[in-house]
């Protein structure tokens, strides 16, 4: 197991009690979310923490494989999808890499306030392009800190002691540049909220 999946599962019970911190902004992802998805899309979400999105978005798939590094959070997402009896979506821990996630099997890859803390980025990119059907989408949310060094440091000394996961530091134009380089075309963007930026991404597959 990873540190970082070791973090994550530390603090699962905790981040699944959480409520959202900006509602609106929450809101206004989902609904700019919904108007790519298809009633019949076969969707893949990384990165799904405790599952309230996937499960969220459940209804209006045809089904939703929801994926976390952390066990932990995988546990809650399942109580959940159970309690609802959710039928279409499938639970499982995975990187972006496993091999179960067949290639071309997904009309949209999401990825909501993920990609910064994805150490081999460029990789996962790829990654993602290969899991996606011909012309499919790639659906994120980032948050943008640019070279925030109050907010470096702040990480820094939280990850000396066990506290933070990796954090990647990037401005919007070096993540749109990112996606650009692995063979995405961006076709919406948004700012949910503005500050600070978490930058919302429709990309498609070229």
């Amino acid at each position: 197991m990873t540190a970082d999946a070791t973090f994550w599962d530390r603090i699962a019970v905790k981040y699944a009690a959480r409520p959202i911190k900006d509602m609106t902004a929450y809101e206004k992802t989902m609904a700019r979310t919904r108007a790519w998805l298809g009633a019949q899309d076969n969707v893949l979400e990384l990165g799904c923490g405790s599952g309230s999105t996937a499960l969220l978005l459940a209804p209006d798939l045809g089904k939703i494989t929801a994926t976390d590094i952390s066990g932990g959070m995988i546990a809650i997402g399942k109580e959940k999808a159970a309690a609802q009896g959710a039928s279409n979506i499938e639970f499982m821990q995975a990187t972006t890499h496993d091999p179960r996630l067949l290639p071309e099997s997904y009309d949209t890859v999401l990825a909501f306030n993920l990609l910064h803390l994805i150490e081999d980025l460029d990789q996962s990119l790829s990654r993602v392009h290969t899991l996606l059907r011909p012309g499919g989408l790639f659906i994120s949310k980032t948050v943008c800190l640019g070279n925030a060094l109050h907010f470096k440091a702040m990480v820094w000394v939280m990850q000396k002691f066990g506290r933070a996961p990796f954090v990647r530091f990037m401005d919007v134009p070096e993540l749109e540049a990112a996606l650009g380089s692995k063979g995405f075309e961006i076709v919406e963007t948004g700012n949910y909220p503005a500050k600070p930026i978490s930058r919302f991404i429709v990309a498609r597959k070229i």
